[in-house]
């Protein structure tokens, strides 16, 4: 007979989101006495060092920040490299509309961070290791998943032949789920008609600890400014880009040259930094919005990009799958707390009620934005860069807005 490990909760994906889900349950005093299994099919992310970045990165808002930090992670990700940035500036390449948004109006040290996502990983990596009640099985793949026939719970069994069961399994295995697939869960997507250019790139001017994001008839461009080790802090002439355009300005974009990419990233740009330096290797990757109609079924929940994908033009997703992890946390915990057993149907009921409608209504304003400044109708023009020109002019409603997009 096979034997099986038994969990109190089973994470699939050690990712951004499920080893934040592992360590925000065993961080807390209520989540001590709790197993946790933590299933990921990757081998440990690259790190990167110096003037070599990782391509991916996370705006990380302030709510975000504290959960790392209530995890013991930020202190980590801070002796790496983090970069405050102070300040954003977006306008709208076709007029004259602008907002500037400033720290200093809303009485923050600074609107957020921009941290790569392997040295977010790494420190809730080495965090994860410090609690005795989390086993992490890597490289291990999930292959079946099956429903107790007495409700206690979910029993997994990997590729390697393992059986693994716990009272709650937690899918945060990325956008192409697995578990989502084999749970049946359905979704509503479609494509957005763009990809998204992602790089590194080294200006002639440094970055001024500013978030920068030009709307271009062909879709948004991004420059987030980065920073390299903190002995080196004079080196702030290096930012990571976000260009989404159209599928089919893509390909055009992706042949160019190095020195070639870098004239028409400059152009793209207005040359708000000065000429682009250098260009590290660029990738491209479709953009889809994705939604799960559920995020739950019975003893399974989806966080993260397993129930929801957004377009990266407001570098929300990471930062909407943390808030994920701080539902799940409080419901688990409140749980623990009351002596309810985890197999307990309100948990999850209670995790999808506070986050859907709120995954829904973000998705709908990046829809909008995607809508409202890819229109070329000269009146859509004129009421959007008059409504920026107008929002900019009125400071209690523009650091409201700000206020909202960082988590305070």
């Amino acid at each position: 007979m096979t034997s099986v490990e038994h969990f109190d909760v089973v994470i699939v994906g050690a990712g951004l989101v499920g080893s934040a889900m592992a360590c925000a349950l065993a961080a807390d005093a209520r989540g001590a006495a709790l197993s946790i299994a933590v299933v990921e099919a990757g081998q440990e992310p690259r790190q990167y060092r110096g003037a070599e970045f990782d391509p991916r990165v996370v705006a990380l808002t302030h709510a975000s920040h504290e959960l790392l930090d209530s995890v013991g992670a930020w202190a980590l990700i801070q002796q790496q490299r983090a970069c405050p940035y102070t300040d954003m500036e977006v306008w709208d390449a076709e007029g004259t509309g602008s907002i500037h948004f400033d720290c200093r109006e809303v009485q923050q040290p600074c609107l957020g961070h921009i941290v790569e996502n392997s040295v977010i990983s790494q420190a809730l990596l080495q965090r994860l290791a410090a609690y005795p009640q989390i086993t992490l099985l890597r490289p291990a793949r999930v292959k079946h998943v099956l429903r107790l026939e007495d409700h206690s719970g979910i029993e997994i069994l990997l590729e390697d032949g393992r059986h693994l069961s716990g009272a709650l399994l937690l899918a945060a295995d990325g956008a192409n789920s697995k578990i989502r697939e084999l749970a049946n869960m359905p979704t509503r997507e479609w494509n957005y008609g763009h990809h998204a250019i992602v790089t590194t790139v080294r200006t002639e001017m440094p970055h001024q600890f500013t978030a920068w994001q030009r709307f271009l008839p062909t879709g948004p461009l991004a420059f987030l400014p980065l920073q390299t080790e903190a002995d080196d802090r004079l080196q702030v002439n290096y930012s990571s880009i976000v260009w989404s355009v159209n599928n089919e300005r893509a390909p055009e974009l992706m042949a160019l040259s190095d020195d070639e990419f870098a004239r028409e990233l400059g152009r793209a740009f207005e040359h708000r930094l000065g000429q682009v330096t250098d260009v590290a290797q660029r990738f491209a990757f479709p953009l889809r919005q994705r939604h799960a109609i559920d995020y739950i079924q019975e003893g399974i929940a989806l966080l993260g990009d397993a129930a929801h994908t957004v377009h990266p033009l407001a570098g929300q997703g990471v930062n909407l799958g943390f808030l994920d992890v701080g539902a799940m946390r409080d419901e688990i915990l409140r749980a623990c707390q009351r002596q309810l057993p985890l197999t307990d149907p309100s948990i999850l009921k209670r995790y999808q009620r506070a986050r859907k409608s709120h995954n829904l209504a973000m998705m709908g304003v990046m829809e909008g934005f995607k809508r409202l400044f890819g229109a070329d109708h000269l009146q859509v023009r004129w009421l959007r860069n008059e409504g920026m020109r107008r929002l900019n002019s009125l400071p209690m409603l523009k650091n409201a807005v700000v206020k909202q997009a960082m988590g305070l």
